[in-house]
C-alpha cells in the first residue's frame, strides 16, 4: 500500500522575519506574494483584503473581519462548489462500481481502483493536495471500509445480525443486545426511522431540562442555611423523610415549597426516563424485524450511499473548509507579527517608565 509520506518532502519553508516591517509596520508584500497559489484562484480576493502601505514594498489590510471576507467572497463560493462537483463526478463513477461487487471481489484492487480514481479527479488543482484527499481514503478504508469489502467477498450484501454476548465477573453469560457489522444500526434508523428517532430526541432534551433544574435547586439550596443543608445525601426517599421530621415547624412553608418542587422534579425525571427507556426498546424491536425485509438493492444503498460514501465526503469537505482556514491564519499571523512598529513598543515602553517613576516619586521614592 502506497505509504504517502515516505514519497513528499514535508520540509517545511523557513518563515523570514521582515525588519523593516517591525521597524515602521506595514506587511511585507514578499510574504503576500507568497500566497500566490490563493491569489491564481482567488483572483480578486486580495484586492479586497489589501492596500498600499506608506511605504513602498509593503501594504495594510483593509478591513479586520478577514475571515467573514474570505468565506463569503465570490471566488471562494465558486471554487466550494468546483470541488463539490469533483466529488460528485468521483462519487456517482465509484457507486456504480462498488455496487458491483459480489462475493468474488478482492479487496485489494478495489481500493486500488477507487485510489487510482479519486487521485486522477482531483490533479492539477492549486490550493488542493490530491495526496492529502488520497489519504481520507485510505484512512476510512483501513478503519471501516475494508472489512466491510472482506464480509461482501465472503456473504455478499447480506445484512447479518448477531447477538452480543458478554461474560460478568461471576462467568456468566449475558446478553447485550445485537449488531449488525456491514449496516449499523444508526444507517437503518436515519433512513427508516427518523420519527421515532426524533421523539426519542425530543424526550432526551427535556429530560436534560429537568436534570439542569434540579442542580441549580442543588447549587441554590445546598449552603449551610439552604434546604438541603440538614440532608446528607439529597435524595427521594431522604428528601420525604426530613419532610415528614419538619411538617410540624413553623414558618417554614418556602422551604416546604421548594422541597416539593425538587420531589415534582424527580418524578418527572424517572417517568421521562421510562418513557425514553421504552421508546429506544420499541425502536430496537422494528429495527431487528427491518433487517430481515431488506433486498439486496436495499443495502447497496444502505452501505455504499449512506455509509461510505457519507463518510468519506464529510472528511474530503473538511479538507476544504481548511483552505480558507490556513489563509486566515496566515493573514492573522502577519497582521500580528507587524501590528506595533518597534518604535511605538519603545515609545510605549517609556510612557510606562515614566508613569511608574512618577508614581514612585509620590511614595518618596527615587532613582
Amino acid at each position: 500500500m502506497l505509504n504517502i509520506p515516505r514519497y513528499i518532502d514535508t520540509q517545511e519553508i523557513e518563515d523570514i522575519q521582515d525588519i523593516k516591517a517591525h521597524l515602521k509596520g506595514g506587511i511585507p508584500n514578499t510574504d503576500i506574494k507568497a500566497l500566490a497559489q490563493y491569489w491564481k484562484v482567488y483572483p480578486s480576493l486580495k484586492q479586497a483584503l489589501f492596500k498600499k502601505s506608506n511605504y513602498k514594498g509593503y501594504s495594510q489590510l483593509i478591513i479586520d473581519n478577514y475571515q467573514l471576507i474570505i468565506k463569503q467572497h465570490p471566488e471562494f463560493v465558486a471554487f466550494g462548489k468546483k470541488m463539490d462537483k469533483h466529488f460528485a463526478v468521483w462519487k456517482t463513477k465509484s457507486a456504480e462500481y462498488l455496487k458491483s461487487l459480489g462475493t468474488n471481489n478482492k479487496p485489494k484492487e478495489v481500493i486500488h481502483w477507487l485510489g487510482e480514481n479519486l487521485l486522477q479527479q482531483y490533479a492539477d488543482n492549486v490550493l488542493i493536495d490530491k495526496y492529502n484527499i488520497y489519504q481520507y481514503l485510505m484512512t476510512y478504508w483501513n478503519e471501516t471500509m475494508q472489512d466491510d469489502c472482506y464480509i461482501i467477498s465472503l456473504d455478499g450484501w447480506k445484512p447479518k445480525t448477531y447477538r452480543i454476548i458478554l461474560e460478568n465477573k461471576a462467568k456468566k453469560k449475558i446478553d447485550k443486545g445485537w449488531s449488525c457489522d456491514l449496516v449499523p444500526k444508526v444507517l437503518v434508523i436515519n433512513r427508516y426511522f427518523k420519527i421515532e428517532k426524533k421523539a426519542i430526541k425530543e424526550l432526551k432534551v427535556e429530560n436534560e431540562v429537568i436534570i439542569s433544574k434540579i442542580k441549580e435547586l442543588e447549587e441554590k439550596h445546598n449552603q449551610e442555611d439552604g434546604c438541603f443543608a440538614e440532608i446528607k445525601k439529597i435524595n427521594k426517599i431522604n428528601i420525604q423523610k426530613y419532610l415528614k421530621k419538619i411538617k410540624k415547624q413553623t414558618n417554614i412553608e418556602n422551604k416546604i415549597k421548594i422541597l416539593k418542587s425538587y420531589l415534582d422534579l424527580l418524578t418527572k425525571q424517572t417517568i421521562i426516563n421510562k418513557e425514553i427507556k421504552h421508546a429506544e426498546q420499541d425502536l430496537d424491536n422494528k429495527l431487528y424485524n427491518k433487517y430481515p425485509t431488506f433486498t439486496k438493492n436495499d443495502v447497496k444503498t444502505l452501505v455504499v450511499d449512506d455509509k461510505w460514501m457519507q463518510s468519506i465526503e464529510k472528511s474530503i469537505k473538511s479538507e476544504i473548509k481548511q483552505i480558507s482556514q490556513h489563509l486566515s491564519n496566515r493573514i492573522k499571523e502577519l497582521v500580528e507579527r507587524y501590528k506595533i512598529p518597534i518604535s511605538e513598543i519603545d515609545q510605549q515602553v517609556k510612557d510606562m517608565e515614566h508613569k511608574v517613576n512618577t508614581h514612585l516619586k509620590k511614595m518618596g521614592f527615587s532613582f
